[in-house]
């Protein structure tokens, strides 16, 4: 099952502006790329008032240097996106995260993608609360 529409990060300009110029988190088996909203907004007052804590949304980039298998690909999607579930109530509002994968994640499961993408999240100082 996918994230909900409003928290899905699709388009190649939006990944391009969180590599260029979001802060970056690393863990043994991920790296997190984070860009708040206010700081794409700064050369608009105008488009800050209408971005007014617009909800956090969320990419995922995997490469063929992960694995050549596809199948193997979107297994670790898909249980990043389901630990991000989890998380996601406890997300601040208004940034623009890209979680990109590396290849020592094969080895990973569910709770050590949940452990370590919260742990990049506290560092990131994106989860609400810590």
């Amino acid at each position: 099952m996918a994230l909900s529409k409003p928290n899905r990060l699709k388009h190649r300009k939006d990944f391009n502006g969180v590599y260029q110029r979001g802060l970056r988190r690393n863990s043994a088996h991920l790296t997190l790329r984070a860009l708040h909203y206010s700081k794409l907004s700064k050369q608009s007052p105008e488009l800050e008032k209408l971005l007014e804590s617009p909800p956090s949304q969320i990419g995922i980039s995997i490469s063929k240097k992960v694995s050549k298998r596809a199948v193997i690909r979107n297994r670790i999607k898909r249980q990043i996106r389901s630990a991000l579930r989890h998380l996601l109530p406890r997300l601040a509002s208004g940034w623009k995260l890209v979680i990109i994968v590396r290849p020592q994640a094969v080895e990973c499961d569910y709770f050590q993608f949940l452990q370590e993408l919260e742990q990049l999240l506290i560092s990131a100082e994106v989860l609400n609360g810590d």
